[in-house]
């Protein structure tokens, strides 16, 4: 398909949101309200796409700055439908085809179904196609009225409908096939003669069947897919029907997900076969987890890039992370912005990196914190080991070359440099750079005062 524009309604409030943020930034599965139909329209293939914003305009132009396809429209005054579309005349001056006009607030719509509608109204040569469904409860959804033949009449606002017209159970889903040579030559021709004052799209199709031209109704073969979010509770119905797909796709891609209903994966994310998540992790994008990994139960990934082989143990958090292949990970460890783990590297329960690279093969067991480090191949990390990065008013780095072993309870004050193939002992507190194949031991001598405790009772 060619010559297709979009125009996407994003200007409202969304006082039922009862929130300081526009309804259409409110996140759902890893991406803004308004980004769902704005992929929608372009899987459908328009080019441009108009976003008509209003309220915290200058919020939603900024996300959607670095879309080159995206022209954003200020509505200053939220008028009704009409008048949104009518603000976007200028933006699709000169445009001669088919305007897919939709709701920013309906994230379930698929790029498929706007296909469907496209074909449709233009196999049937139609000035007007609108998508519809029948909903068991169509309270607050205008109502779509047919001819004694079937054919789409009118469209009434459930506000202006009769007690025979809010009957009906199609709905209007307020998403639109137009071609633009008719959109823009009626819609200035839209009055605001009732209940609302507003100048409604839905006229357009009255104005379109006096004419004699040819008005469609299409109904949905998934009636979620026009569910409009106007508060927190269809917020999250929403969300799990996009975290239920975003599920259903990976596990036929071949990826083992043990409960799909408890596991919350989102949009951005790619996972390779093979791999296993357990209930109850969140892995948000843009992750990147490799084939034959597996995520234990209660891991949460953001931003990572995980290989091949890995195992990520439960009730680990890991965040703007690269683990290469065969990389395990936790219990309960923290791999904080900045940690990149070679082959074969095991970081064990409560360890906690940032900003700290290891070579292939070193390993950190237990109970350590390893900030702003660069560490080397087969590398032993012993337990409740510190690198003091911070001194109050600067980070430092500490360095440790290969084959090194850091005993125990060993503090690393930075910025500091162990060489190859020393040995730091338990309990040292390292000041100065270790020599490669030195013995660097550093305690307070220790001294026994015999029968010390009975004098004290």
């Amino acid at each position: 398909m060619d010559h297709i524009a979009a125009v996407i309604l994003s200007a409202g409030k969304g006082t039922r949101m009862k929130s300081g943020l526009a309804k259409v930034l409110h996140p759902l599965a890893g991406r803004p309200m308004a980004a769902w139909p704005v992929e929608a329209a372009r899987d459908a293939g328009a080019t441009p796409i108009a976003l008509v914003i209003g309220h915290q305009a200058e919020a939603v132009a900024a996300y959607f700055r670095d879309n080159r396809d995206v022209r954003t429209v200020l509505q200053e005054e939220q008028l009704g439908t009409g008048h949104a579309v009518a603000c976007c005349r200028e933006q699709l001056a000169g445009f001669n085809g088919t305007v897919l006009i939709l709701c920013g607030d309906t994230p379930l719509l698929r790029g498929e179904t706007l296909t469907a509608l496209i074909r449709s109204h233009r196999s049937h040569d139609a000035a007007v196609t609108v998508l519809t469904a029948v909903l068991d409860d169509p309270d607050g959804y205008g109502r779509v009225l047919r001819d004694e033949a079937g054919k789409l009449a009118a469209i009434v606002e459930q506000k202006d409908a009769t007690a025979a017209e809010r009957a009906i159970r199609e709905i209007n889903s307020g998403i639109y096939c137009m071609e633009s040579g008719f959109l823009f030559e009626n819609i200035g021709k839209i009055g605001n003669a009732n209940a609302q004052n507003e100048f409604y799209l839905t006229d357009l199709v009255a104005i379109a069947v006096a004419k004699g031209l040819t008005c469609l109704a299409m109904p949905a073969d998934d009636s979620d897919e026009v569910m409009g979010i106007n508060d927190r509770v269809q917020l999250a119905e929403a969300a799990g029907i996009l975290r239920r797909r975003i599920n259903r796709d990976l596990m036929l891609s071949g990826v083992t997900i043990i409960d799909p209903e408890h596991t919350y994966i989102d949009h951005g994310v790619t996972i390779a076969p093979d791999t296993v998540i357990h209930p109850n992790c969140h892995i948000n994008g843009p992750t990147a987890i490799g084939p034959s990994c597996t995520i234990d139960a209660g891991v949460s990934i953001s931003g990572c890039r995980i290989g091949t082989g890995c195992h990520i143990k439960s009730g680990s958090v890991l965040e703007d992370a690269e683990l290469h292949d065969d990389v395990s990970v936790g219990p309960m460890a923290h791999l904080r912005p900045g940690t990149v783990l070679a082959n074969h590297v095991k970081i064990g329960n409560f360890v906690e990196t940032k900003k700290a690279v290891m070579g292939e093969g070193s390993k950190a067991s237990h109970l350590t914190y390893l900030g702003d480090a660069e560490i080397g191949r087969d590398v032993n990390i012993g337990c409740g080991t510190i690198t003091c990065n911070y001194d109050g008013v600067a980070k430092h780095r500490t360095v440790i070359g290969d084959n090194v072993f850091i005993g125990s309870d060993v503090q690393l004050v930075a910025p500091v440099t162990v060489g190859r193939n020393a040995l730091v002992a338990a309990g040292t507190t390292v000041t100065v750079d270790v020599p490669p194949d030195s013995l660097a031991i550093a305690r307070v001598p220790q001294v026994n005062k015999e029968g010390w405790r009975l004098r004290k009772k």
